[in-house]
């Protein structure tokens, strides 16, 4: 499922598809840092792991553009503290 993320560049938002419904998470970028400011999992795709699956395709993006994290949306903030694999892309 993680295939189906897209970098919607121009909404400034990764988004992922599922059942006609989308997911997101919003962003903003400047070089070399990327903050995430919310994400979005609509109802109908409640308690099926959309935001997970959304949170590590954005923070696995991060680290292959080289980029920072700012995790200013709580859900991604909560995901970085229970995945110490990503606590290195957090900006001190």
């Amino acid at each position: 499922m993680t295939d189906g993320v897209v970098d919607n560049r121009v909404h400034n938002r990764y988004e992922l598809t599922v059942d006609g419904a989308t997911a997101f998470v919003a962003y903003a970028r400047e070089p070399g840092v990327i903050t995430f400011i919310h994400t979005v999992v609509p109802e109908a795709l409640a308690g099926r792991g959309i935001g997970s699956i959304l949170a590590t395709h954005v923070l696995d993006d991060a680290r292959a553009n080289g980029e920072k994290v700012i995790p200013q949306c709580p859900f991604i903030a909560a995901y970085i503290r229970r995945h110490q694999q990503y606590q290195d892309l957090v900006v001190a």
